[in-house]
């Protein structure tokens, strides 16, 4: 399946086959494969809950307007955008300044990087939480085309109750969820979902 294809045919699917799982080989190559979004300054702000244990599914879903799919489909992945990458001394900044450093970047460098990410990242609540969500978002859409490729099928949510998911599986306060996300093998049984309207080129090319 090419990338036109995967564009094309992806849909957000209601309905998975509960009694088919995902491989776990096949969970390592989805998100090796979104692994490779871009991100700024290639800090890659993101983390995944992954959600497999049917006890689990059970208490993410009370926390999700009941939503059967979560529960029906073999895995369910939570996309967490870490506001605190950008910082130094957090381990996503200095991972990615210790590969700058193999790749040339002299380490007398470092303050002024730092100084950079906080100008850009860290002036304000605002632009800690854009800087997280925005990230995650790349990683996020990555693995929805990552599954299509592989003959998955996904479904993106953002109706959950965000500070109860947060307390009920323990993640710490400097993560944000975007999005939680159904994924597995389409119900044969029922019907795919039908094309939905998307703008178009004129409707979203601006000019002000």
């Amino acid at each position: 399946m090419d990338f036109a294809e995967i564009v094309k045919t992806r849909r957000a699917a209601n309905f998975f086959d509960p009694n088919k799982p995902v491989p776990k080989k096949t969970i390592r190559e989805l998100v090796e494969m979104a692994a490779q979004s871009p991100s700024s300054y290639n800090l890659q702000p993101w983390s995944l809950m992954i959600l497999e244990d049917p006890d689990d599914k059970a208490r993410l879903r009370k926390l999700a307007f009941d939503q059967p799919k979560i529960t029906d489909a073999p895995v369910v992945f939570m996309v967490l955008g870490d506001r605190n990458a950008w910082k130094e001394g957090d381990k996503s900044f200095e991972m990615n300044f210790a590969e700058m450093v193999k790749s040339g970047m002299p380490e007398a460098n470092k303050t002024g990087l730092a100084k950079t990410m906080v100008s850009l990242y860290g002036a304000s609540q605002d632009h800690m939480q854009a800087f997280a969500v925005k990230n995650a978002g790349f990683f996020g859409m990555s693995l929805m085309y990552a599954a299509k490729s592989l003959g998955l099928e996904s479904h993106p949510m953002d109706g959950f109750d965000h500070n109860g998911v947060k307390k009920e599986f323990n993640i710490p306060e400097n993560y944000w969820i975007p999005l939680i996300m159904s994924i597995g093998y389409f119900d044969e049984s029922k019907e795919y979902p039908a094309p939905k309207w998307r703008k178009s080129f004129e409707d979203i090319v601006v000019s002000f």
